[in-house]
């Protein structure tokens, strides 16, 4: 199993003294997502699910839907001479399914949409799980939403010993896990749920909550929206581009879910 934490001596300065200690950090690494024998993308991420990653990538560039439109996929790992280990995910898709365009440069665990054409591309492709979210009528507890931060925290172990790692977990709306998943990339550990989704053919993610540690950008609301999933909740702020996203594609977004409060950006009707 790919560990996602490693350990390290430092410096520990505490009121005037210097003191080694060991310390606990998040593993980050890169993976390189090829068709075949042909590089997609370089992504640096935390090791662990990776078929998931790739099958969730794959699902926020617009390309798969359902685990049919893979035929194959195959994990990869060597030893580079600088000692970083290099892993790799080959894809073999179906007849019929475009690939997507190779990105130009490495995504960093920072940015998942950095080398792509453009923001009206990413948009092009939240239209098919956009379209369904107006159907999407159910709604969700305002104390359910409450109380996943502490749901999802509970199920951070790798978080609990390095303190840097983000996680994605995805809730009923009656708040029941179903999958969490942790990354040094906010995006990667929304790729990772979204990908064990297609590999259990649950897409589109109906009836759902998308809880994530940290910020709601504009790209983990168009990861949401790609995989038809109707509630995204965030512990801490969105961005305009998240909100005005949301508006425009039916996702109820909620931020700042923090103890018994929180504020809703889009899609009021679906909290009760």
């Amino acid at each position: 199993m790919a560990e996602r934490v490693d350990g390290r001596r430092v410096l520990r300065y505490d009121d005037g003294v210097l003191v080694e200690r060991p310390d606990t950090l998040a593993v980050e690494e890169p993976l390189e997502i090829r068709l075949g024998q042909t590089p997609l993308t370089v992504t640096m991420r935390t090791p662990g699910d990776d078929i998931d990653l790739a099958l969730g990538w794959l699902v926020g560039e617009g390309v798969i839907r359902r685990p049919d439109d893979v035929i194959s996929l195959r994990e990869r790992s060597q030893a580079m001479p600088d000692g970083l280990p290099a892993r790799s995910v080959e894809i073999e898709l179906a007849h019929g399914v475009e690939a997507p365009r190779p990105r130009a440069f490495l995504t960093s665990s920072a940015c998942g949409v950095c080398g792509t054409d453009a923001i009206a591309t990413i948009r092009r492709r939240v239209d098919e799980g956009a379209a369904g979210l107006d159907a999407d009528d159910r709604v969700v507890a305002a104390t359910v939403l409450t109380g996943l931060p502490d749901l999802l925290r509970a199920e951070q172990s790798a978080f609990a010993r390095s303190g840097g790692l983000h996680a994605a977990g995805l809730f009923s709306l009656t708040g029941e896990l179903q999958v969490v998943r942790e990354d040094v990339g906010r995006h990667n550990a929304v790729d990772k749920v979204v990908g064990w989704a297609v590999r259990h053919d649950r897409l589109p993610l109906r009836g759902t909550v998308l809880q994530v540690s940290g910020r709601a950008s504009f790209e983990l609301a168009a990861k949401a929206v790609a995989a038809g999933i109707p509630v995204l909740s965030a512990i801490s702020a969105p961005s305009t581009l998240a909100v005005d996203l949301a508006r425009e594609t039916g996702l109820t977004l909620a931020g700042f879910v923090r103890g018994r409060s929180f504020n809703v950006y889009a899609g009021a009707q679906r909290i009760r």
